[in-house]
């Protein structure tokens, strides 16, 4: 039986066509897919295509094997884990900036971004308790306070994907290391371990200056041109100087009772000719160690200054 759909949704628009596939079976697995697009059972425009195509309004997608038990779809439940109201109250006094299509919360410290075995509630969870559209845009380690996006619907998820993929959105950490790095001012270039692959390895960029030195501590600034998991705790360390409280990369016991001082202190983005800038508020721990260790705050002109 030969079924065919017209891509008529703007949400739709510039999706990859297998993600589509996906979307609208969910009963369908990327093997099958691919699959049935080589032996030219599903087409666009009727012409063969590949998985990765980047659907356009009005494009015909016809299906020749269609069956409606194969191409099933169960839509998804929304989230049935409880959440406390504490973290509710928390969540929502984090929001700094919300509008139609997007958020902005100043993250704590002790969350983590997404679900995992051994966490019980995170940020996923607590938009998906608001809405199945809302999706992160990127991601925070757990104990890294500071500026997150949230998109609240497909087409602004894609948006900050492009945003993100062209390099398009300026990202500022602020962290307190201990040490103080060879060069006051740099960019480093080095390779880590993919995640997901230990076999593989990933260039990154970061820029960075220091801004002050006290008590062979260093307040500085990092400026991550590539966003790859743990990047700038990896960087710190490559420095010769660990971030203070990364129970991973700083072996240093001297202040291993701190919370990690990593945040993510500024976002700067431009949508439809719009420019948004946001700064996050450091955390009570954040600003008591640098209270009690006699580091100033970094002015926004400073940051200015380095961008």
């Amino acid at each position: 039986m030969k079924k065919i759909f017209i891509i008529n949704s703007i949400d739709d628009k510039d999706l990859r066509f297998d993600k589509w596939l996906k979307l609208k079976f969910s009963s369908l697995n990327q093997s099958f897919i691919e699959k049935n697009i080589r032996k030219e059972n599903i087409k666009i425009n009727n012409k063969k295509t590949i998985s990765k195509h980047k659907l356009k309004l009005k494009d015909e997608i016809i299906i020749f094997n269609y069956n409606s038990q194969i191409y099933s779809h169960l839509p998804t439940a929304l989230s049935k884990k409880v959440i406390p109201s504490k973290y509710k109250e928390i969540f929502n006094s984090s929001i700094i900036f919300e509008n139609k299509d997007f958020l902005i919360i100043d993250k704590w410290s002790g969350i983590a971004t997404q679900g995992g075995s051994k966490i019980n509630i995170s940020i996923d969870h607590l938009i998906k308790s608001i809405s199945e559209s809302y999706k992160l845009v990127h991601r925070l380690d757990r104990e890294t306070s500071g500026l997150l996006i949230i998109a609240k619907n497909l087409q602004s998820t894609k948006l900050f994907g492009k945003i993100f993929r062209d390099h398009l959105i300026t990202k500022v950490y602020i962290a307190i290391c201990q040490g103080i790095p060879k060069n006051i001012e740099s960019e480093v270039n080095i390779t880590i371990d993919d995640k997901k692959n230990s076999n593989k390895k990933i260039e990154t960029i970061t820029r960075y200056k220091v801004c002050q030195t006290k008590n062979k501590l260093s307040n500085i600034v990092f400026i991550p041109l590539t966003g790859k998991t743990h990047q700038l705790r990896i960087v710190s360390k490559h420095l010769g100087c660990p971030i203070i409280g990364d129970s991973k990369y700083n072996k240093q016991d001297s202040y291993n009772s701190e919370k990690l001082k990593l945040n993510a202190h500024i976002l700067k983005f431009t949508i439809n000719n719009k420019d948004y800038e946001f700064v996050s508020e450091l955390p009570p721990h954040f600003k008591e160690f640098m209270a009690k260790n006699k580091l100033q705050k970094i002015t926004i002109n400073q940051i200015d200054n380095f961008l």
